[in-house]
């Protein structure tokens, strides 16, 4: 782990892999004058495509705030936010659909399917929603998710067939099913027990591996965070260090540390560790 010296809003290069998601200055300010809250504080930070990145923090540190605004899902007050090449704080409400619906999946805790609908159905649904007529690429990709991910023998149960593990599973298919260029996955555990988390997480980790895609994973557990390739840490609105090969000891420990970060403090004025 490090908490640099220098530039603390700064994260390091993550890899020579091309860059999926970017933010540069981004902000998020509530109230004014002396009652603003700053959620987020002018961040800089990249997340390399094929990669598995978990952003963790104190309660309040900004970390959904972040991934909020990376995937369009709020208005920063101001810098800029990319998906590949596309400024997401540039776009028009209906460009931010098109966007995600087209480049973007969600994971959530809550997993959101339609009761009356089968897995298939669900795992369908976005492209069924953007007009799509369903091809035998699409129907070829729903069987590789399907097995990748062991619900090929619940495509055809209803979400209350199907344990919360395997419901979640069905929501990752979901999100995977456009093929996006990134995934934002928010405390996708948070309602299942620890096996299931475990198997979701290890999907999502698959998914990495495997297929190729970008995942982007806020999170409070040290445990989930270290399924990751990557861990970035958050304190005051403010990037405060990340872990590279994350394991849960070495996330608790990088949590203890933020304990003791200022974010008041200028890093540029002290010395290195």
């Amino acid at each position: 782990m490090t908490i640099p010296a220098t530039g603390y809003n700064q994260a390091p290069n993550v890899s020579a892999a091309p860059i999926a998601v970017s933010a540069r200055s981004l902000s998020k300010h509530y109230g004014h004058g002396a009652s603003t809250v700053r959620a987020l504080d002018s961040v800089d930070i990249d997340f390399a495509q094929g990669h598995f990145t978990a952003i963790m923090g104190p309660s309040g540190s900004g970390k959904s705030t972040l991934m909020h605004l990376l995937a369009g899902l709020d208005t920063a007050t101001s810098g800029t936010a990319f998906i590949g090449r596309q400024d997401v704080t540039a776009m028009t409400d209906d460009q931010l659909t098109q966007l995600r619906r087209n480049n973007v999946g969600f994971v959530f805790q809550s997993f959101n399917l339609l009761p009356m609908f089968t897995a298939e159905q669900n795992i369908l649904l976005p492209l069924t929603l953007a007009g799509k007529k369903i091809n035998k690429d699409d129907r070829d990709w729903l069987t590789r998710l399907a097995t990748t991910l062991g619900i090929s023998e619940r495509l055809n149960h209803r979400p209350s067939e199907m344990s919360g593990g395997q419901q979640q599973r069905v929501a990752i298919a979901r999100a995977l099913i456009t093929k996006p260029d990134v995934v934002f996955a928010d405390e996708p555990t948070g309602n299942l027990d620890s096996r299931s988390g475990a198997e979701v997480l290890s999907f999502l980790r698959q998914s990495v591996r495997e297929l190729g895609r970008t995942i982007i994973m806020v999170t409070h557990d040290p445990t989930a965070a270290s399924y990751a390739d990557r861990v970035v840490l958050l304190a005051d609105g403010k990037i405060a260090g990340h872990i590279d090969s994350p394991t849960p000891e070495a996330v608790l420990a990088g949590l203890d540390a933020l304990r003791n970060f200022d974010a008041t403090i200028d890093p540029r004025s002290t010395e290195t560790a």
